[in-house]
Order: C-alpha cells, then structure tokens, then sequence
C-alpha cells in the first residue's frame, strides 16, 4: 500500500466518485477541501450536471483528462468494478475513504500498478500534513 502523504505529494488531479451534492455530506465536504488546497476535482456524479463549479461526469470513462487519483465516495462493494475503471482510464492511484476497504480493489490497482490507500480521508491526510497544490 502506498502512503498517503506519497499519493498527496505526487499527484493532483482527483475523480471523485460518488461526490455529493448535497453540501452537509462527507462526499461534498471533502472534495470541496482539496480543491480548496488546489487540488483539480473532477466530480463523478450521474446525476449532477455541476458540483463545486466543476463539470459532473456520469462515469470515469467520461472523462476526457488524463486522471490522477480516483476518490471513491462508494460503497465497499462497489470498490473493486470502481478500480477495474481506475485501471481502464490510466489513473495513477485509487483512494478508498474513510470507513471504506476491499481486498479485491486492492488486488485489482495494485495488480495494474497503481498506488492504493484505503480507510483514509484525502482531505483530513491533506489538511494534516499540510500538503496543498497552490
């Protein structure tokens, strides 16, 4: 597994899977915090058009940027079809948050070679090692 503070450092361009709308949730808070220290989110979101002024994507395979890291605001269960995207699009990393694990997610970014954390928040690793993209 890679460390967070190496995937923070190294990288900058975040999809967020599963970001919310909805300012009071932890999907919203989040991405709006790394972008805040200058990190490039790109929301993952179906059904929104525009989350934190950015363009809304329905999938990863939207996108039509090279991806950093994806952040996955998603169940456990839906960690390893979301890394299986990670790998197909050329992300560098997959970050499962806070409260989020899977071995087969794992295996898969890892397998590809991308760098994987997971049970972590981007935003709070960010905020305390005081890393920022400006």
């Amino acid at each position: 597994m890679s460390e967070a503070r190496e995937v923070l450092e190294r990288y900058s361009v975040v999809a967020v899977v599963g970001i919310s709308t909805d300012p009071m949730k932890a999907a919203h808070k989040i991405p709006k915090r790394l972008k805040a220290a200058g990190f490039k989110i790109i929301p993952v979101n179906p059904t929104a058009d525009e989350v934190l002024g950015e363009k809304a994507y329905p999938t990863l395979a939207d996108i039509p940027e090279q991806v950093d890291v994806v952040d996955v605001f998603r169940p456990s269960d839906e960690a390893a079809d979301i890394a299986r995207q990670a790998v197909e699009i050329g992300a560098k990393a997959l970050w499962l948050q806070i409260g989020l694990t899977s071995t087969e997610a794992r295996a898969i970014a890892e397998d590809a070679g991308l760098d994987f954390v997971e049970n972590r928040c981007m935003g709070s690793e960010a905020r305390a090692l005081g890393i920022t993209k400006h």
